[in-house]
């Protein structure tokens, strides 16, 4: 037996290990593929359970992780067998909406979800903003496979078709039409970006203070002019700075210190847990937001805003499910 091989028969005797080693990874892959990270974790201990039961199969033709990819792909594909995409709003193909008309919650849409950060490896937050990941849920579950595993993983046409089970021509096809799909709604995988400069840093406190005081003039200062607004499980949409501050001044039901934030990360996006107070004072779960802030210096500005109202996602992004009476911006968070 070589060494690779060796070396690969010992990280699948340790099952537990292995886990851990690729457990953020696969995540973020299942994430992709299906849009929802409740989902995925489920996906990635299915893997792990279907990789278990051939381990002693294992003829080390490839690495263990690719291994687990080809395994993790399949999986994904077979659960997503019939579904229908998870959108987001805007994707439903409605025109925007006016900050007066009537709010229409649709939980009948599976809709797309944010990832926290902290869930997935700093190597994959290039591949799991928020706008790329919505496109990919348009494409078909394959064409899907096809793009994340050629463009984002990397593989060869040949190593993708040994994955899904196909020919080489036939994902060299899928992936010119995926391409297609993405360029015809604008969105391509957006790379990287830089840790938030100080003046960003700035415009999210601002934000954070707007929101704490309820005021709505400020809030619409710090967005941009085209600035788009969606909120799940809504089915509406909004774009305008204007517009989403008539939306925040005459649907959201908070007042003046009413709604405090705790910042986190999603997406590899700047994210806040927004909470709501309660009659008894206190401060409960009411949506999730998701930021995406363009431009730096003074000119920085936030152009998209996805609410999810979603409280189970507070749990899942490791916020506490309430605020004391009393809590204000930039106290200490219980628990923490």
């Amino acid at each position: 037996m070589t060494q690779d091989l060796r070396q690969q028969a010992s990280e699948l005797d340790d099952f537990p290990a292995l886990t851990e080693r690729y457990q953020r990874e696969l995540l973020a892959h299942c994430y992709r593929m299906s849009g929802s990270v409740h989902e995925a974790e489920d996906l990635v201990q299915e893997t792990f359970l279907r990789a278990w039961k051939a381990s002693a199969g294992f003829q080390g033709r490839s690495s263990v992780r690719t291994w687990l990819y080809r395994i993790a792909t399949n999986v994904c594909l077979t659960n997503l067998e019939g579904r229908p995409k998870r959108p987001l709003p805007a994707g439903l193909g409605t025109p925007d909406q006016l900050a007066g008309d009537a709010l229409e919650a649709d939980h009948e849409v599976a809709w797309l979800e944010p990832v926290p950060d902290a869930a997935v490896t700093v190597a994959e937050r290039d591949s799991i903003r928020l706008a790329f990941v919505a496109a990919l849920q348009h494409l078909p579950a394959r064409q899907r496979a096809v793009l994340i595993l050629r463009d984002v993983l990397r593989w060869s046409a040949a190593e993708t078709a040994e994955a899904i089970d196909t020919t080489v021509a036939a994902v060299n096809s899928a992936l010119q039409r995926a391409h297609a799909q993405l360029a015809e709604r604008g969105l391509t995988e957006d790379s990287v970006r830089p840790e938030l400069d100080e003046q960003q840093r700035d415009l999210l406190d601002a934000y954070v203070a707007a929101f704490w005081a309820k005021d709505v003039d400020a809030i619409v200062a710090l967005l941009k002019a085209e600035a788009v607004w969606e909120m799940p499980p809504f089915r509406g949409w909004y774009r305008g700075d204007r517009t989403i501050g008539e939306l925040i001044d005459t649907q959201c039901p908070g007042g003046h210190h009413d709604m405090p934030m705790l910042e986190t990360r999603a997406n590899g996006q700047p994210a806040f847990g927004l909470y709501m107070r309660t009659p008894a004072g206190d401060f409960e779960p009411f949506h999730l937001q998701v930021l995406d802030v363009e431009g730096t210096g003074t000119a920085a500005r936030v152009r998209h805003v996805g609410a999810f109202f979603s409280p189970e996602l507070f749990t899942a992004f490791g916020l506490p499910d309430r605020l004391p009476v009393g809590f204000e911006p930039g106290d200490p968070v219980p628990g923490s």
